[in-house]
């Protein structure tokens, strides 16, 4: 999934200390999903040199990671597909002695629908999809369905995300984001196709500043970004559709070919730490995983209800689900169908 590649720059692709000696470690994650702190801080303490880049998709990370000797020690996969690299043999199992802050995540993490025992992954930052708009149109949109209506001079934006389009249109119709069905798969697509006279453009993060200047009135977004663009406008405003929509969560790993397990280890565990995870998110403006964190952000952070829905407003949320390779097909196909038409 292409997202939040924008919010903040974070220095540097490579920050070490200077001792040839020192023990090294290779992180890759999300684009600004640490704070300028995070790394040099680690180094100092451990006294070790990481070397940290940064990538703009799952696909891009796993396709880097699938030979099992790309020399990386820790990895940031989105819960779906957390399932298919454990079934590719890619991932360290947990040893939860050697993470003594798991304690500090949220209950709702405890046991994720993903990974039950937490064998494989530590939950890290989660999110939501939902529809960012201007508080100037005439119908505020509180549905799928009001993407599907001219109320908003085609100043609409998709995600550029085939599971999130397919999402939308599949709640709509009532049905599971995480369908396989072939006849709810092209309903959906039909669906999405009759929609496409009433979009601008399907556009990602990249569609942030045009929302904050009001060339874009509503915007399928990811509710991270879409908070950032409130905090640039008070003239936004953002919704979590009634039919239901898609939540998801990036999680940390330790990659089965890492040749620095300990310090990866380590490294987990530092970024569970209350104060720690508590930086990252009042830097970065996202949602963290961490309960003992979230404690200790402000107010009006920690209670922020589109970072934060309500149990409510959770109720409806869906979380991606990694999906059989043949169904994966059929959607690609159908995605292709629908960007041609």
């Amino acid at each position: 999934m292409n997202r939040r590649v924008f919010l903040m720059s974070v220095a540097g692709a490579t920050l070490g200390c200077t001792t040839g000696r020192a023990r090294r470690l290779n992180v890759y994650n999300w684009e600004n999903y640490v704070a300028a702190s995070t790394i040099p801080d680690f180094e100092r303490e451990f006294n070790c040199s990481v070397h940290y880049a940064t990538y703009g998709s799952a696909e891009e990370m796993l396709a880097k990671v699938m030979s099992g000797n790309s020399g990386w020690d820790v990895v940031f996969p989105s819960n779906s597909f957390v399932q298919p690299m454990r079934e590719l043999d890619l991932l360290e199992p947990l040893a939860h002695d050697r993470l003594r802050n798991l304690r500090n995540l949220d209950a709702r993490f405890h046991s994720p629908l993903w990974d039950p025992a937490l064998d494989w992954c530590v939950p890290y930052m989660h999110s939501a999809t939902g529809i960012v708009y201007s508080k100037s149109v005439s119908r505020a949109p509180r549905t799928w369905a009001d993407l599907w209506t001219d109320s908003y001079q085609r100043r609409v934006t998709m995600l550029d995300d085939p599971a999130e389009v397919f999402g939308a249109c599949l709640k709509r119709l009532g049905f599971s984001i995480n369908a396989t069905d072939d006849g709810q798969l092209k309903a959906a697509r039909d669906l999405a196709i009759r929609q496409k006279p009433l979009l601008r453009a399907y556009l990602n993060e990249e569609v942030r500043d045009q929302v904050v200047a009001g060339d874009v009135l509503v915007a399928q977004m990811w509710a991270q970004v879409a908070q950032v663009a409130m905090d640039n406008s008070p003239k936004l405003a953002f919704s979590f559709p009634a039919e239901g929509f898609a939540l998801y969560a990036d999680n940390t790993c330790i990659l089965r070919e890492s040749k620095h397990k300990d310090l990866a280890f380590e490294f987990l565990n530092y970024l569970l730490r209350p104060k720690v995870a508590a930086a990252i998110v009042r830097e970065m403006r996202t949602a963290t995983a961490n309960a003992a964190a979230r404690a200790l952000l402000p107010a009006v952070q920690r209670e922020n209800p589109v970072l934060y829905p309500s149990a409510d407003v959770l109720s409806r949320g869906e979380w991606f689900r990694a999906l059989p390779a043949p169904a994966q097909r059929l959607r690609d196909r159908y995605w292709t169908e629908i960007k041609s038409a």
